[in-house]
């Protein structure tokens, strides 16, 4: 315990805080997806994946990483999503193993009506609070940050940014 570098004062006040605000942040979107879509936020995570994915398509190994979910998880919500007519899962022709999930256009059309309402939250709860400066610096904090947690880019990242998937 006499070699650990505690966190001083401010540095455990910014850790909570910045702690406090992404679970906010979490909450505020999955609350306005269900309130308004009936989605919660990682099924409008996992429909906006396969929207941008060629072919609306993308292996369950695949969709699992962008989504940083466990397969089981991911499962339980495809199952649902497809219960829904969102998705439609199926086996890879020759291959019994690997199970593609494909946006329906039923799925298309929900992202669609919902992407509106969730853009608006985004900007409601973060970017329309801080100026241009700390939307940069908040950018590239969040890119030291990942540097740090994924130092060989194997995390998707947004398009542009040069790490792995190039999506968010």
């Amino acid at each position: 315990m006499a070699d650990t570098r505690w966190l001083d004062e401010g540095e455990q006040r910014t850790w909570r805080t910045f702690l406090a605000a992404v679970h906010l942040l979490e909450g505020s979107l999955d609350r306005q997806l269900r309130r308004d879509s009936g989605l919660p936020h990682a099924y409008y995570q996992a429909l906006a994946m396969l929207s941008e994915a060629p072919g609306g398509a993308l292996t369950m190994t695949e969709l699992a990483g962008l989504l940083r979910s466990s397969p089981s998880r991911l499962s339980h919500a495809a199952a649902r999503l497809e219960e829904d007519g969102l998705i439609h899962r199926f086996k890879r022709l020759g291959d019994r193993r690997t199970t593609i999930a494909e946006l329906t256009p039923r799925g298309l059309k929900v992202l669609r009506e919902a992407a509106p309402g969730h853009v608006r939250e985004v900007r409601r709860v973060l970017f329309d609070s801080l100026t241009r400066e700390q939307v940069d610096q908040l950018r590239e904090i969040s890119e030291v940050m990942l540097g740090e947690l994924d130092p060989e880019g194997r995390e998707p990242r947004c398009p542009g940014s040069g790490g792995a998937g190039d999506r968010d």
